[in-house]
């Protein structure tokens, strides 16, 4: 359904699931505001990609905001813990940020609410993943709840809307979705532990699930990567 005039906000790490996400809040007629959360992660390198594609997808309003979680600590991606390169396994792994996608989605409630926008956009998956909980669609629904009640614009009776389109996708679906929306894969950034010479390693969990997507889609992956679990 078309959205014409009507403001989407996205919450854009930079990542290829936001990428693609975006494009999709875009193709469906909405303007775009984006925020991107600066949470003091190892790949920092995303942040640059958020930027590009904000850019390229032409989004109206754009926000960088600082949250530096190493003070926190507690993750291969916010403090001196080795990123997983074996596999991806079935427990939760060290790269699950604590509570990353419960501040994130309150922060974008907030930008929402005073973009005038009811409509929340964020790129979770609850298929190909590490095993995150709050990628789950029962974290997703109880967060909108939470947003209704917690907002001054959800008691006035205009509820927040969260959308997540990649919910149950495939990684081969999202490759797909990536084509189909003629991005180019490249523009995103996943990779967990990015080489000194700025190259996606190809082994930890985000590097793996993401080229077995485009693997499994047939779909042209643009990405640089230093190595390749299969040799």
């Amino acid at each position: 359904m078309s959205k014409t005039g009507k403001i989407a906000t996205i919450l854009l790490s930079g990542g290829l699931d936001s990428m693609v996400t975006a494009a999709m809040a875009r193709e469906s007629g909405f303007a775009l505001h984006a925020l991107t959360i600066d949470y003091g992660q190892r790949h920092v390198r995303e942040l640059q990609s958020a930027v590009s594609i904000a850019e390229k997808l032409g989004v109206k309003r754009h926000v960088t905001l600082p949250l530096d979680l190493r003070e926190f600590g507690g993750s291969a991606l916010t403090a001196d813990i080795d990123v997983p390169k074996t596999g991806v396994g079935e427990d939760i792994p060290v790269t699950y940020v604590p509570a990353r996608n419960l501040l994130f989605l309150a922060l974008t409630t907030a930008f929402a609410e005073s973009s005038g926008s009811s409509d929340i956009f964020i790129g979770v998956n609850a298929l190909d993943y590490s095993g995150y909980p709050d990628c789950r669609p029962e974290f997703i629904a109880s967060f909108a709840e939470t947003a209704r009640l917690g907002t001054k614009q959800g008691i006035e009776g205009d509820a927040f809307e969260i959308h997540a389109p990649l919910q149950h996708m495939t990684k081969a679906d999202i490759a797909s979705e990536c084509a189909r929306l003629s991005l180019d894969p490249a523009w995103s950034w996943s990779c967990y532990d990015p080489t000194a010479e700025g190259l996606a390693c190809g082994l930890c969990d985000s590097c793996r699930l993401r080229r077995k997507g485009f693997a499994d889609a047939r779909v042209p992956d643009t990405t640089r990567y230093a190595a390749d679990p299969d040799e």
